[in-house]
């Protein structure tokens, strides 16, 4: 059974949300495979993976949908799966938002609350609440295509909080955004998610929509969580080589442990290169073994080999500056290893004569605690 739980003093509290060993198959294809987590109240909890997955369907279910093969899903307490999805009290934010443009913005918020009966004098006070905590007091009259991006976002989301769901779904509701606004609206959101104080449930293939936003962050592949935790200790604490490879950037080798003792593991890589690990993530590693090796790019220390050596770390060598990815302070060196392989690492440029440049010779040193290692 794949089980997946939060680890902290949060889950005294009460679960807006629990799944209970759900399955979804669609003939032959097992969808999600017995995935089982719950969400504390007023989190803001991401689902995480690569497209196919499982994850929009698992969210289908949670809003009804579709209906888990098994399982269980209940909302405050109660089970779902019996009702429908008008009569959970659970809202979407698609991808496209789905506004509608026929009506203005006030229109827009008030059409659930019209839907299901309030009277005119409770809509005008909660459109008014709502409008002021996604800091747009002024808009309720303009039409849906007066506002840039980001407003149509808050407005998508407004539309949903005024009818003060348990939980609210978003299904990549940045993706169609240009990148300067996706960055925004990421600081946007948890800034939103604070201010309702309700449970936001993020669907997403973009690690950093995920890690930045995040209370917790579920990582899924193929139907089943590989691992839950805060963004921090995804990224630092991986507890399978997919979740290191997927969360962050690395460099990755295919190798073996050649020799370990009570430090450690002695590891060569396919291609031949010799490094040192301290790290055997959740499992068991002896010598003989295959494995994965990562190691990130800001882990590693990379100088002109000219230049003396400071405390680098255990694991060494030599190589070439391919090129240099200039991005200010994200700025990365690709280098030319010595058997041929491209490592990356992370670099300041200054714009200085001592910035590194395609063509020097450099030593890559990083330390083995940062040589994240698991059995293949």
């Amino acid at each position: 059974m794949n089980t997946a739980t939060l680890t902290d003093s949060a889950l005294e509290t009460a679960y807006d949300l629990e799944c209970s060993n759900i399955h979804k198959s669609f003939g032959s294809v097992r969808a999600v495979d017995d995935v089982s987590f719950t969400i504390p109240k007023g989190s803001f909890f991401s689902i995480l993976g690569p497209s196919g997955c499982g994850k929009t369907t698992l969210m289908r279910m949670i809003a009804g949908f579709e209906d888990p093969t098994s399982g269980d899903i209940q909302i405050k307490g109660k089970s779902v799966l019996n009702t429908p999805p008008n009569k959970r009290n659970v809202k979407m934010v698609f991808q496209h938002l789905a506004l509608f443009p026929m009506m203005n913005v006030y229109e827009n918020i008030a059409y659930g609350l019209r839907c299901v009966g309030t009277d005119k004098a409770e809509i005008d006070r909660k459109v008014k609440d709502v409008l002021d905590r996604i800091a747009l007091p002024d808009v309720a009259n303009r039409e849906i295509h007066q506002l840039s991006g980001g407003q149509k976002q808050r407005i998508a989301i407004a539309r949903c909080m005024v009818m003060d769901p348990d939980v609210l779904l978003l299904d990549e509701p940045l993706g169609a955004l240009d990148l300067k606004l996706r960055e925004a609206m990421k600081i946007e959101l948890k800034l939103l998610q604070h201010q309702f104080n309700t449970t936001f449930i993020y669907i997403t293939h973009d690690q950093s929509e995920a890690l930045v936003m995040s209370d917790h962050v579920a990582i899924m592949n193929e139907g089943r969580f590989e691992q839950i935790g805060r963004p921090e200790d995804l990224y630092h604490n991986p507890q399978t080589s997919f979740v290191a490879g997927f969360v962050g950037d690395s460099n990755r080798w295919a190798g073996r442990v050649v020799a370990e003792d009570a430090s450690g593991f002695r590891l060569e890589t396919d291609a031949g290169l010799v490094m040192t690990s301290v790290r055997a993530v959740g499992q068991r590693i002896s010598a003989g073994q295959n494995v994965s090796i990562f190691v990130r790019p800001e882990f590693i220390k990379a100088r002109k080999t000219s230049t003396p050596s400071a405390d680098g770390g255990e694991n060494s060598l030599q190589g070439r500056v391919d090129s240099v990815l200039f991005n200010g302070a994200n700025s990365r060196v690709l280098v030319r290893g010595p058997v041929g392989e491209l490592i990356e690492a992370d670099v300041v440029v200054t714009g200085g004569a001592d910035d590194l440049r395609a063509g020097d010779d450099v030593t890559l040193e990083w330390s083995a605690a940062q040589t994240m290692c698991f059995a293949a």
